[in-house]
């Protein structure tokens, strides 16, 4: 709750619940729901998930409220689209060859991550921000992997994305945001 909210007073359009397993980031659905009912009406709850069922899906967006699903593992197009409009895949970029995987899920919304072998997200590693740059020619990105208070301005710049996503950037140790952090990735992300 602390981190959600430390993130709105920062300016945040967005605040992420993690709902993977093994993360330190994940938090059970009572705290999820607590959170969605804290956010302000201007700010949308995504809940992040990895390899859930249908069926897990949505029983977390019943109980918590989530206004969209972030599908980060290895999920199927047709899961996808059940979930549509408040739903996008998020996909792990080793190369040219993503874009290809990133065209199979429909909907607006994509989100592009650095890939990591083994990991699924939150690793702080980045990747080419001009493949990024070609899919938000077509589509609403989200940009995650890597992005910091130092380096997200200019991932701005070069990829255009209708949003950027943040983890361990912002986090004083794995697992725990950091309030001036979010406050810096902010203002740089959004030009202030």
């Amino acid at each position: 709750m602390e981190d959600a909210l430390a993130a709105v007073a920062a300016g945040a359009d967005a605040v992420g619940v993690n709902f993977v397993v093994g993360s330190p980031r994940r938090v059970d659905m009572h705290v999820a729901r607590s959170i969605v009912e804290a956010l302000p009406a201007r700010v949308v709850s995504v809940g992040v998930f990895v390899d859930a069922s249908e069926a897990e899906l949505r029983e977390v967006l019943l109980h918590t409220g989530l206004g969209c699903v972030q599908l980060h593992g290895d999920e199927s197009p047709e899961l996808l689209s059940l979930f549509l409009p408040h739903a996008y895949k998020a996909i792990r970029v080793r190369g040219r060859e993503s874009l290809e995987v990133a065209s199979r899920y429909a909907g607006e919304h994509i989100l592009l991550d650095a890939f990591v072998a083994g990991v699924h997200g939150g690793t702080g590693a980045s990747f080419d921000w001009t493949l990024a740059a070609e899919v938000a020619r077509s589509r609403l990105v989200t940009l995650a992997g890597g992005l910091s208070p130092s380096n997200v301005a200019e991932a701005v710049r070069v990829v255009r994305p209708y949003c950027v996503d943040v983890a361990s950037g912002v986090e004083s140790a794995h697992g725990r945001k950091d309030a001036g952090l979010m406050q810096a990735f902010v203002a740089a992300a959004k030009g202030k």
